[in-house]
């Protein structure tokens, strides 16, 4: 039949829970005894609370109980059936109380009501102990309700508690509906902190692992920026080294010592980047740009304009700087790159255009979509700062890499830079 395999079901979820709550009880015991010999305090809270923490307090229909089995009791087949009645909806309710979706579905509000209509019928026709069952409602009440209306739904169940002992037993029953508030309110307010100690909790956990995600992200971005570029520029010079040591060996020598140079400078920008302290220099990564681009062929043009940046403006752009003429060199095949970096009233836009015609780490499918990876790390962190990276074609052929970010004036009272470097430099022979 349904209802028995209902049953059946219940009780298997039931030894269930009872099974994992033993577990992670015994989990945290262990964990608390290596703390306390440590001298520490245990930093977890313990198993979560389920139904079974509540399941001793039915001890306080024991004096029930023992009515009817002493015949104390008049119709003992009703108080018996409506004892057993009372205790499966407390059983029900209680292990509903624990989880959310449960604890405010309808089925459960439903049961909390015939808890109290069955504890209400059983008060008024026995008294004695079986006034008790106030509290134990109490407790079922304020597992389930915690909410804005706990004060409500609180005072109005005192209230009924406290006409119905005067009305059954006299003034010298009010100490039950005092029981009742008592149960109500506490069960509310310590399953309440208990809940919300542990939402804080994962709430610790999940920012800490987004912290962690979010520097795994800075360094893996930092390093292929660093290592990318560098590595394109050493490349570079390497083979204009290897063209020119037949001819002009002086010239191959200079190369081999910018080589050098930039290996030495990758080294000590990894050791920032690792630290996390590393502050860009636009004007750094201007000057390699120009070393980079003519060691491969590539003349140079370099215009900037406007007022001063923030450190943490020049540094952003010049990551900007750095992948788009890493780009250029590796796959572009142009024979000139113009970079240019205006600054208009809060707004800093730099933009780098090559002519020619190869395939970039960009696969520019509709206007402004950007791909590959150093790319798309620019695009977050110019994102986060509140700016914006769009990568694409020309109209007039080429590649262009334009960047737009908010700035603010390093300093007010200087002038504006007016033109800059505008600077072409000779192709390598």
């Amino acid at each position: 039949m349904s209802w028995t395999r209902g049953i059946t079901c219940r009780v298997r979820r039931l030894r269930v829970a009872r099974a994992r709550w033993r577990a992670d009880m015994k989990e945290f015991k262990v964990a608390r005894k290596e703390a306390l010999r440590r001298g520490e305090l245990p930093d977890n809270p313990g198993p979560p609370p389920t139904g079974f923490t509540l399941l001793p307090w039915l001890l306080m229909g024991m004096g029930s109980f023992s009515n009817l089995l002493q015949g104390k009791t008049s119709n003992p087949w009703i108080g018996g059936l409506g004892l057993l009645a009372f205790n499966s909806l407390y059983i029900y309710v209680v292990f509903r109380a624990f989880v959310k979706e449960t604890r405010s579905a309808v089925s459960t509000l439903v049961a909390l009501v015939l808890m109290g209509l069955i504890t209400c019928g059983l008060a008024l026709g026995y008294g004695g102990s079986w006034l008790y069952f106030f509290p134990l409602l109490g407790l079922a009440t304020g597992a389930v309700v915690r909410g804005p209306r706990l004060g409500q739904v609180g005072l109005a169940l005192t209230a009924l508690a406290a006409a119905v002992s005067v009305y059954r037993a006299g003034w010298g029953a009010i100490n039950v509906a005092y029981g009742t508030f008592l149960s109500t309110m506490v069960t509310a307010a310590i399953l309440s902190l208990s809940e919300a100690v542990r939402e804080l909790r994962a709430a610790r956990e999940e920012l800490a692992r987004r912290a962690v995600e979010k520097e795994r992200l800075r360094f893996s971005r930092d390093l292929h920026d660093l290592l990318g570029h560098t590595l394109s520029v050493i490349v570079v010079k390497s083979e204009a080294a290897r063209r020119l040591a037949p001819r002009d060996m002086a010239a191959a020598l200079d190369q081999i010592t910018d080589i050098e140079a930039v290996g030495r400078q990758a080294l000590t920008e990894i050791r920032e980047a690792v630290t996390g302290y590393r502050e860009g220099s636009l004007a750094t990564e201007l000057d390699r740009a120009r070393s980079a681009l003519s060691a491969a062929d590539i003349d140079p043009v370099v215009r900037r304009s406007g007022p001063p940046l923030t450190p943490q403006t020049e540094a952003l752009l010049g990551w900007v700087v750095r992948e788009a003429v890493t780009n250029a060199v590796r796959h572009s095949g142009a024979s000139r790159c113009e970079i240019t970096l205006d600054g208009v009233l809060d707004r800093a836009r730099l933009t780098v255009a090559d002519d020619g015609s190869g395939g970039t780490e960009s696969a520019a499918g509709a206007a402004g979509s950007i791909g590959g990876t150093g790319l798309k790390g620019l695009t977050e962190r110019l994102a986060a700062a509140g700016g914006s990276l769009r990568a694409g074609p020309s109209p007039r052929g080429g590649f262009t890499v334009t960047a737009e970010l908010p700035v603010e004036q390093a300093d007010l009272n200087l002038e504006p830079a007016t033109s800059a470097d505008s600077a072409t430099a000779p192709r390598e022979p």
